[in-house]
């Protein structure tokens, strides 16, 4: 079955009472077993109300982001509202335009050209048998571009170890499940990509993962991690080192991570979606941030744990 992408275009009002026209995109992958339905205007109602008036910082000059959401495993029933929360961000601050979609000829040689990010969203076990493509990914980053990752962007390249080293971690499980709610730390409550948690942890409800190798403070930077004293936050990894948000520097491009994404209501909570779009603009190269690996600091920033329960 060929993959088939239809655009229709409905307005919806802001809290503002500002009428947009937004499109809303269904597609079906080339192997035929998953559609997303459309957005319900409910749910559009509150990506909207949700997401920031403006940019944190002025973009450099236009920016173009490709929402990249093939699965080859488990499909999350959330792309459907990520997908156009994403856009909604980008969109409404002016930070970005989107392209979205599901066909891997878009990492045919020359198309990533007219990308500033590509943006896994909740994609799952992508194998990239193309050595071509594999190596029009690499190109991209190495030159000085930027590779975003929600949720499940971590349970992929299983066979690619060089896109896995490049995301960060890969999937090892979710002993947090998204039907609990779970107390979150701030590990840098001043680092301008966690600027939209005002400072202080959080709990939230979502299925969080549990990484493994190449997983490593030394290559990365963490911004956000459960907060493991807290009861309900079962134990997870043996050090108890269980990241959930983070940046780095890789081959001279940069890269944004976060594990959050596996509900709808993520995609229209107002301190995620800052913290999305604050990440995004840092691997476009417009919000500067230190990605100094977390290990490597001199002196380990104070953390924001959770409020008491």
């Amino acid at each position: 079955m060929r993959n088939k992408t239809r655009l229709t275009r409905r307005t919806f009002l802001t809290a503002a009472g500002t009428a947009v026209a937004v499109p809303t995109v269904l597609s079906r992958l080339a192997f035929g077993q998953r559609t997303l339905k459309p957005v319900t205007d409910d749910e559009m109602k509150k990506i909207l109300d949700a997401v920031p008036e403006k940019a944190t910082a002025k973009p450099a000059k236009p920016r173009k982001m490709l929402i990249f959401w093939r699965c080859e495993g488990f499909f999350h029933g959330s792309i459907r509202v990520g997908n156009e929360a994403l856009r909604v961000l980008g969109d409404k601050t002016g930070a970005y335009e989107s392209v979205i979609t599901d066909d891997m000829a878009v990492f045919d040689p020359g198309k990533l050209d007219e990308f500033d990010v590509v943006m896994f969203n909740n994609t799952t076990r992508l194998k990239f048998d193309d050595e071509k493509r594999r190596k029009n990914v690499m190109d991209f980053i190495k030159s000085g571009r930027g590779i975003c990752g929600i949720h499940a962007a971590t349970d992929n390249f299983y066979d690619w170890p060089e896109a896995a080293e490049m995301m960060g971690g890969l999937f090892d499980g979710h002993p947090w499940g998204g039907g609990g709610t779970w107390a979150f730390q701030i590990e840098e409550p001043d680092h301008p990509i966690n600027k939209g948690f005002g400072g202080k942890g959080f709990l939230i409800k979502d299925e969080i993962y549990k990484m493994k190798d190449p997983y490593s403070r030394e290559n990365l930077r963490i911004l956000v991690g459960l907060d493991m004293t807290k009861k309900r936050n079962h134990k997870g990894r043996e050090d108890d080192d269980n990241a959930v948000a983070w940046i780095r520097e890789y081959e001279g491009g940069r890269v944004f991570y976060c594990s959050l994404g596996h509900n709808n209501e993520i995609f229209w909570t107002p301190a995620v979606l800052q913290h999305y779009l604050d990440g995004i603009q840092y691997a476009m190269g417009d919000l500067k941030a230190d990605a100094t690996p977390s290990a490597k600091l001199a002196k380990r920033p104070a953390i924001a744990p959770c409020p008491e329960e």
